[in-house]
């Protein structure tokens, strides 16, 4: 008997206490409010806003390609994947709100570039701050994507079309595209509609003379015409020399055109030019708008930088040639310049999606496909 009162007593103490850390808990879980559902997903997207932040701030940006100057490499409407990485990650040059165009103005830091495993290479599809831009913060430029073609130190020029490197002809890749004369062996015969729409191609221009036509497409598709029997011979068409093309080269008054342009010498970080009347015009806006120095001419034309008469200038970065696989409907490196290495984001390296605007649908057979 005595050993179940004891039993008893022992089982209330035990019931007791249990009911005792219930109320204490009860007491916490009214102390501390559980999150809803709302702030449950704020949460979320808070977190989900700062990762992908982080990540196309050090490691990707993504691309959209507004305009046909590099098809058919890249087509309007495709978007792409930027590495960051290969050149090395660009640091902020600004504080702004992200996805958004609106930033901090006044406030801007250094540029300074993290290392990275690749160098610019010829033949690189690069996405770059468009230089000519009147923003003043670098990053805060239009962007621009075109292929890179001459790099550092490279001397480079166009004749008749042809892309020529230290003396070397670079010739157009697969998928790059220029205008072309056709001339038909018979100027009462059409070209067949359907044949070139085959070829991808859309547009014929008909000049004065019946006899000829012109067309832009790529270098296999006019081989492809030129097979054709009422087809005498196929040339690349090339622009005339004349005052509009004169006064939009860079630079202008040389009688240059964007198929028969330069030579030019591309500026290489650390390497030191002498100043003459034929290269100050080149290198004039490298000196002043991307190296941030002050520059005139004396009266008897000697060269000023910074207030001090030279004979030589060596310069701060590195600089590339850029131009489009469109080749007759870029602007480019032809029109505005060298590209700064400052003004470089990064790699393109491949299309995610791609949406055709007149078809009102996706691209299926482009996503995720490399960038050659």
């Amino acid at each position: 008997m005595a050993k179940s009162r004891k039993e008893s007593r022992k089982s209330e103490r035990t019931k007791r206490r249990a009911e005792r850390q219930k109320a204490q808990q009860q007491s916490q879980d009214r102390a501390v409010p559980q999150k809803g559902k709302v702030r449950e997903w704020l949460d979320a997207m808070i977190f989900a806003i700062v990762v992908m932040v982080i990540l196309r701030t050090i490691f990707f940006d993504l691309f959209r390609i507004p305009t046909p100057s590099m098809e058919k490499s890249l087509l309007v409407g495709d978007y792409l994947f930027v590495s960051k990485m290969h050149y090395g990650t660009r640091t902020p040059m600004t504080i702004g709100v992200p996805f958004t165009q609106i930033y901090l103005k006044g406030l801007s830091f250094p540029y300074t570039r993290l290392p990275g495993f690749s160098d610019v290479k010829r033949g690189d599809a690069v996405v770059f701050n468009w230089p000519a831009d009147e923003v003043d913060v670098i990053e805060r430029r239009m962007h621009y994507i075109k292929r890179i073609m001459g790099l550092p130190g490279e001397s480079i020029q166009v004749q008749n079309k042809q892309v020529i490197v230290d003396g070397e002809s670079i010739p157009l890749q697969e998928e790059m595209q220029q205008y072309w004369l056709i001339h038909k062996t018979d100027p009462r015969v059409q070209l067949n509609r359907s044949a070139l729409e085959e070829l991808g191609i859309s547009d014929v221009i008909q000049g004065a003379d019946p006899s000829k036509v012109q067309l832009i497409t790529t270098e296999n598709a006019a081989s492809v015409i030129a097979s054709w029997p009422w087809v005498d011979r196929v040339e690349p068409a090339i622009a005339p020399t004349n005052s509009v093309y004169d006064a939009a080269m860079y630079p202008p008054g040389r009688g240059w055109t964007p198929d028969n342009y330069g030579p030019v010498t591309i500026p290489s970080e650390g390497e030191s030019v002498t100043l003459t009347d034929q290269n100050w015009e080149i290198y004039r806006t490298v000196i002043s708008r991307y190296e941030g120095h002050q520059t005139a001419s004396t009266p008897d034309g000697g060269f000023l930088i910074d207030g001090q008469v030279v004979s030589e200038y060596t310069f701060e970065q590195n600089y590339y040639f850029a131009m489009g696989d469109n080749r007759d409907n870029s602007e480019d490196s032809r029109f505005w310049g060298f590209v700064p290495m400052d003004h470089v984001v990064g790699k393109a390296i491949l299309v995610y999606f791609s949406w055709d605007k007149d078809a009102m649908l996706p691209r299926f057979g482009r996503l995720f496909s490399m960038i050659q």
